[in-house]
């Protein structure tokens, strides 16, 4: 691992830096590695989060974009850029050639203008608007229909599992306090709108072609597809100033009120594998509440299942979350399954059911199922759901006693590393949701970087659909941090179960190391960087986290714990790729300070008992604030002394 950006973002190629735009009181940023127009803000306030094209076959997988021919003319307050995209996946063969422009009096045209160059199936092709959640939900806007007709609502304020708008050509909505407001218009197409949120991402969506009409759609070379979206303000009187942005990130420590962590757990391997004695030392440092353990069969493969996943528990000194997908009449394999617990006697502390065949396990399924697992387990909680996502159990909204149960991650949709960190915002949204048709806490299970085997790779290389190169990152490390810190913050988490013990998919490297060469160059008996935030939240002992907030959530963001004894440690995270200067409002004092970055990762993965043995450097407070300075992708532990 000798490229800079193995170690940041877990590739050799860097990412491209954005362009960053004015069109006159607005600003914006294009990235030039998929063609994304980003947060288009007035001020502070953010009014489109993104402005990208998308190719989707017929089963929805996202096809990556080669962008190519970018040819950009940048003023102080105007600008004009023109692209290539093409598309070239299996059957699909596709161009679209883009200009974005935007004008000294505030106003943003993007166009897309593409041709097939295959045959092959699709479910979606053309622009897509995703509208931010922070200045959105719950807020008023004016849809103006294709037939002329106006229609006033509101963005939802919890997850929609349904689409909340239909027939669109344009969107109108306040820009916060200003006075002004932000038209988005839609041409080419009959777009529509869903809520991201059930997938895990932080925004709304307008796209087209709507949901109501059969697909996929056969596509004929030569054929082609043309949108335009036209972002414009309006009533705006006077100068929007920003008062964050441009500014060093900040973060604010909210005491009135502590939260508790969740239960913190992995997954054991699907692979069967069996942990050597220093996988077991390594592990045993996290002081995992839990392992989770898949069991699909409940014939002769059940005995051993059960009887490896209690020895690794055991060997951790952690309980078990049993995961059972059962039939819908479940009555044979809970009595095979009944006989097996007497005889293995596994350390359960959660039992997730799912249900085969079916998008979310139901109540009849759930009330078969209860009876047998808490008679061997009485005190033990029963929680129920999808594996897929979060869409699954909104969608269902089932009336179940059971804990509701989802898996989670930051790239359904896209795979760049900005999306991912937007999104942790849309993924806590999920447990807020929640409570609407649940009076328990969640269970997110599993969490991982890698979305689904049907979400094709970005180019990293010959990987396994469930092995994500930035596992091994500090990106990944920093990301993971975030997730905790927004997921925790809900107060409404019970557990979150991450990745597997070990291997590419883990936190830990097995003794045999990558199987994947270059494509995920780790070392053999290494750890992860992610494995030193699990042990920073471990090795402090606390039971109890305030939230921590940022005034840059897309560049940094962090959590604090606090312990019985009033202690503070303090976890925070630059989730960008350049230097950070970060201030913490941590009051007057003085701070032990150990940072995870560039220049130790290699023998933290190397040597993490050596890593984790050293002190932190004392920083003053000045002003009341710690202060700083985070190489890309580094992570700081902040101890308050």
């Amino acid at each position: 691992m000798t490229a800079p950006t193995l170690l940041y973002y877990g590739r050799r190629e860097p990412i491209p830096k954005a362009l960053e735009l004015r069109a006159g009181p607005l600003t914006m940023s294009f990235d030039p590695a998929n063609g994304f127009l980003r947060h288009i803000r007035l001020g502070d306030h953010e009014i489109v989060r993104n402005i990208y094209g998308a190719v989707r076959d017929h089963d929805w997988t996202t096809i990556p974009p080669h962008v190519t021919n970018l040819i950009s003319e940048i003023s102080e307050d105007a600008f004009r850029l023109s692209f290539d995209v093409s598309y070239r996946q299996g059957e699909v063969d596709y161009f679209w050639r883009g200009s974005v422009t935007g004008t000294a009096e505030g106003k943003v045209v993007y166009t897309f203008h593409s041709e097939a160059r295959s045959h092959f199936r699709r479910n979606r092709i053309g622009l897509c608007i995703l509208h931010p959640i922070a200045e959105c939900a719950g807020k008023f806007c004016m849809i103006e229909h294709v037939d002329g007709s106006k229609e006033e609502g509101k963005f939802p304020e919890h997850i929609s599992p349904e689409q909340p708008f239909f027939d669109i050509r344009a969107v109108s909505y306040p820009i916060a306090t200003t006075g002004a407001q932000a038209r988005i218009r839609c041409e080419g197409d009959t777009f529509e709108m869903e809520d991201q949120r059930n997938w895990g991402d932080a925004s709304f969506k307008t796209y087209s072609t709507p949901q109501r009409l059969p697909k996929p759609v056969s596509v004929k070379p030569g054929e082609k597809v043309e949108h335009t979206i036209t972002v414009s303000i309006t009533g705006l009187t006077r100068p929007i100033l920003p008062v964050l942005q441009g500014r060093s990130p900040q973060f604010s420590i909210t005491t009135n009120s502590a939260l508790s962590l969740p239960e913190i757990g992995l997954c054991i391997p699907k692979a069967n594998h069996s942990l050597s004695a220093r996988e077991i030392d390594r592990l045993k440092l996290l002081r995992l509440n839990h392992l989770r353990v898949d069991v699909d069969s409940f014939g002769s493969d059940l005995p051993e299942a059960l009887k490896r996943a209690a020895a690794q528990a055991s060997a951790l000194g952690c309980s078990l979350h049993i995961a059972l997908t059962l039939p819908a009449d479940p009555s044979e394999e809970l009595r095979n399954l009944q006989q097996e617990l007497q005889r293995t006697k596994p350390p359960v502390s959660l039992w997730l059911l799912f249900e085969r065949g079916q998008g979310c396990a139901s109540e009849k399924l759930v009330r078969a199922a209860q009876p047998i697992l808490q008679a061997y387990a009485p005190n033990v909680l029963v929680a129920a759901g999808t594996h897929e996502w979060f869409v699954e159990l909104n969608r269902s909204r089932p009336a179940f006693s059971a804990l509701p149960v989802f898996a989670a991650s930051p790239q359904i949709h896209q795979t760049d590393n900005m999306t991912m960190v937007e999104n942790l915002a849309g993924l806590a949204n999920q447990a807020e949701t929640a409570k609407d048709f649940s009076p328990r806490p969640v269970a997110y299970s599993p969490i991982t970087l890698r979305a689904s085997p049907r979400l094709k790779r970005d180019g990293a290389g010959p990987l396994p659909d469930d092995v994500e190169a930035r596992q091994l990152s500090l990106f990944g490390a920093g990301w993971t941090l975030g997730c905790i810190a927004r997921l925790a913050g809900t107060g409404n988490a019970h557990a979150l179960t991450f990745y597997e013990t070990v291997g590419a998919a883990g936190v830990v490297e097995s003794e045999a190391g990558s199987p994947y060469g270059d494509s995920f160059p780790s070392m053999p008996e290494s750890v992860f960087p992610m494995y030193h935030v699990f042990a920073d939240l471990a090795e402090f002992g606390a039971s109890k986290m305030f939230p921590t907030v940022s005034t840059h959530p897309l560049l940094t963001d962090g959590l604090t714990l606090v312990d019985v004894r009033g202690r503070r440690r303090i976890l925070i995270a630059n989730l960008f790729e350049e230097t950070l200067e970060v201030k913490i409002k941590s009051g007057q004092g003085t701070a032990e300070v150990r940072l995870l970055d560039e220049t130790n990762a290699k023998h933290a993965m190397e040597n993490p008992e050596s890593f984790r043995a050293q002190r932190g450097k004392a920083v003053q407070s000045v002003g009341g604030k710690i202060e700083l300075k985070l190489l890309p992708f580094a992570l700081a532990r902040v101890d308050l002394i």
